[in-house]
């Protein structure tokens, strides 16, 4: 009988658990939709209209659908990238640049790579590439975090503004290609991409982000080399006295971190774009930060909520151009839900309190 009553205890405990936590997720959401919906109001446009034109593109429309689950595939993993940098208790800012290095890296090597090895094989090691080169440059702000002790909020934020120029630079002289006349890598043939899942547009990057984003979950929450990388990042000295090697962790978490966001880039190359372009940055980094934590730097829900900002990325695109709206404004509104998700969070930490009390 009392462990029947435990039981039932425990299942109603558990019921409140999710539903504050519920609550907390997606109140914010909407209470940033009403927001944003102020604003629009405020600057003349019809907030009703704007986010009907979103959700008919970016969900209800099968071509818009599509397009959403293809805009997936790099986001999800640089989800991923920053889930391991997060969950680890380190900041990694440098996102874009990290980025943007590995997509100019894949969209100049892989064109070439084509003419002289099989088609999987190009495509493999232009991606290889990128990973390699995006690891690279997470090397400065990891060392300087790992031996000097510098905050690597500042380092990856400069690398980062470092990165985008160099992206942009090695585009513009360095792999240009000559036989265009807007400054532009070479452009890999739309044959020679990654093949599209069944007879739909969707890129088959949309799989390998789905498997990188799980995987990471998984390697992060369930074992052993995830519990040394939370350790590193929560409590150093405890690191310390486990035996654990805390500066060469600390260089792991930032090269898995970027190596992923890497992979980000190479597969929006590989699989959709096919060239950059000079002066290109979609600044999905910053965009994905707040998914994250929305997400609370879980696996599979950030699947969830990935989806989501593409749909708002894709059904915003067309609602600007048909209301004259700003592109950027799903960025506004991506940081007034991280705002209200921030005022929810200290709420309900000051509620939690005062009940322990």
């Amino acid at each position: 009988m009392r462990a029947t009553t435990l039981d039932a205890s425990a299942g109603q405990t558990l019921r409140q658990d999710i539903g504050r936590r519920m609550a907390i997720t997606v109140g914010p959401i909407l209470v940033s939709l009403v927001l944003a919906g102020c604003v629009l109001l405020a600057v003349g446009v019809n907030p009703v209209a704007y986010y009907g034109f979103v959700i008919e593109r970016g969900l209800l429309s099968p071509l818009g659908l599509q397009q959403t689950l293809t805009r997936m595939a790099p986001l999800l993993f640089i989800a991923a990238g920053l889930i391991v940098a997060f969950r680890a208790g380190m900041w990694n800012l440098g996102g874009d640049g990290q980025f943007l290095l590995g997509a100019v890296t894949a969209a100049a090597s892989a064109p070439l790579l084509v003419q002289v090895l099989p088609g999987w094989l190009a495509l493999l090691t232009a991606f290889l590439m990128a990973t390699i080169v995006a690891t690279v440059w997470s090397l400065v702000p990891a060392l300087l975090r790992a031996y000097q002790g510098v905050n690597e909020i500042i380092t990856t934020l400069m690398m980062s503004f470092l990165g985008v120029s160099l992206a942009n630079v090695l585009v513009k002289l360095v792999f240009l290609d000559p036989g265009t006349t807007v400054p532009q890598t070479r452009t890999l043939p739309v044959a020679d991409r990654l093949p599209r899942l069944f007879d739909t547009t969707i890129t088959s990057g949309l799989v390998f982000g789905l498997v990188a984003i799980v995987a990471v979950h998984l390697v992060m929450t369930r074992t052993a080399f995830g519990l040394k990388l939370r350790t590193v990042g929560a409590n150093p000295r405890a690191a310390v006295h486990a035996g654990l090697s805390v500066p060469l962790l600390t260089v792991a978490v930032f090269a898995i971190s970027a190596a992923l966001i890497g992979m980000g880039g190479a597969i929006d190359i590989i699989g959709v774009q096919g060239n950059v372009r000079a002066d290109w940055n979609p600044a999905y980094g910053m965009a994905v930060i707040p998914v994250v934590f929305l997400a609370r730097m879980n696996g599979f829900a950030a699947i969830g909520f990935v989806f989501l900002l593409s749909v708002l990325s894709i059904g915003g695109e067309s609602a600007a151009r048909r209301l004259g709206v700003p592109q950027t404004f799903t960025l506004v509104l991506v940081s007034i839900v991280l705002i209200t998700l921030a005022v929810a969070e200290y709420l309900d930490h000051r509620y939690q309190q005062a009940r322990r009390a």
